[in-house]
């Protein structure tokens, strides 16, 4: 697949911002009036989820329920045999949905309607498959398996991944891919009635999210490095993390073992990439592609840290930012640097708290004038009807 391009060729800058919305699959099926309220917003593209991680989701506009929970992650495709036959790795499929191609029949509503439709991936965020094969997840220096987080330093890993990115998009008329948890997650999760804010700092987390799994491990044998010694510099580093508040990686692990750990997670999510890209190059699928990242190497999670190399192969990198955090623009501003001038950066925020509506305007324009060229809003099925006004405030700022 082509994708990104040469920096000596940059993109024309646009006026305003694109904007886009995303929905869940059951937030169109059942829904008549999804369009109409789509359109009433000003919103003519959306991301649908193809496939996703586990949620208890709200759907307050929705005239059949208000909430749906989806028990597991799941593609939300039917899972073809001859595809996974054999795989320790494949999908799971959603009943909670009431169809067995949710995906395409969302796809379907919306283009009927004459809303453009990209599918939106998740990659390795997926508890199910971690916890039945729990080799292949991603580990902390104290042997702590992160169900949640399938370590793409597996080949078994990034095969699924591929294949789940070209399933979902197959013989669909989509206008693009949006791939999250496109690399590793870490130790934050979300989930379990989760029991862990506050309990370390930010920079323990950190090294907690450093991958100590067997194929991490034989990464870094195959890079010279001892790993019992990795591990124990890991344990230690962690202890520190605790009292220091401004130390970073580099000043608890040093530079040089701080630098091969961070190359090696690097490598890992540049193989994987490379994988979905290659697959959907094999299937003839060619979408423009949207990468879920950010400017800090160190991220894990659904947006994990951008690398050189990533940089420059995505169509547009989306970049999560605070909503009306006065420094969301530096957040953008230090993406758009790493980019070549031909790849997009993209605004990832949410519209769902309280915001003030005479504000967005202004925040979006610094958004833009720091280099955001599209602005992704979560999340559309989500919203109730005060926060739907929110949606509708910005696109019309941005028309």
């Amino acid at each position: 697949m082509e994708s990104g391009g040469s920096p000596d060729r940059p993109k024309a800058p646009s006026a305003t911002p694109r904007v886009s919305a995303y929905l869940y699959p059951w937030d169109v099926i059942g829904d008549t009036d999804v369009v109409s309220r789509l359109s009433s917003a000003g919103l003519e593209h959306v991301k649908v989820a193809a496939a996703y991680h586990s949620v208890r989701a709200a759907t307050p506009q929705h005239p059949q329920h208000r909430f749906v929970t989806a028990e597991t992650a799941a593609l939300y495709r039917p899972a073809r045999p001859a595809v996974w036959a054999g795989r320790r790795l494949s999908p799971l499929g959603a009943p909670w949905t009431g169809v067995e191609d949710s995906f395409a029949l969302a796809v379907e509503a919306l283009r009927a309607g004459g809303v453009q439709t990209s599918a939106w991936i998740v990659l390795t965020h997926n508890s199910a498959l971690g916890r039945d094969n729990r080799d292949l997840v991603v580990r902390n220096c104290f042997g702590d398996a992160y169900e949640w987080a399938l370590c793409p330093a597996n080949e078994e890993v990034r095969e699924y991944a591929a294949l789940l990115a070209c399933e979902a998009v197959r013989g669909l008329p989509l206008e693009g891919i949006s791939l999250e948890a496109c690399g590793q997650l870490g130790a934050p999760h979300g989930g379990h009635h989760d029991k862990t804010a506050r309990a370390y700092s930010p920079l323990g987390e950190l090294i907690l999210s450093i991958c100590c799994c067997h194929a991490c491990q034989r990464t870094w044998s195959v890079r010279g490095l001892d790993t019992g010694s990795v591990v124990a510099a890991l344990r230690a580093a962690s202890e520190v993390a605790l009292h220091s508040l401004d130390a970073t990686p580099e000043d608890v692990l040093g530079t040089p073992l701080a630098t091969e750990l961070l190359t090696v997670r690097q490598r890992h999510l540049d193989v994987l990439f490379d994988e979905v890209l290659t697959e959907l190059a094999t299937e003839c699928i060619s979408l423009p592609i949207t990468l879920h990242a950010q400017p800090d190497p160190w991220a894990t999670g659904a947006s994990p840290g951008l690398t050189p190399v990533s940089a420059c192969r995505a169509d547009t990198v989306l970049v999560p930012v605070e909503p009306t955090s006065i420094h969301s623009g530096e957040v953008i501003a230090a993406t758009r640097a790493l980019v070549p001038g031909n790849v997009d950066i993209g605004a990832y925020l949410s519209l769902l708290g309280s915001l003030g509506t005479a504000d967005i305007g202004e925040y979006a324009k610094r958004l833009a004038n720091a280099g955001a060229a599209e602005l992704h809003l979560y999340h559309f099925g989500l919203a109730n009807s005060e926060q739907l006004e929110f949606f509708s405030r910005l696109t019309s700022l941005t028309r």
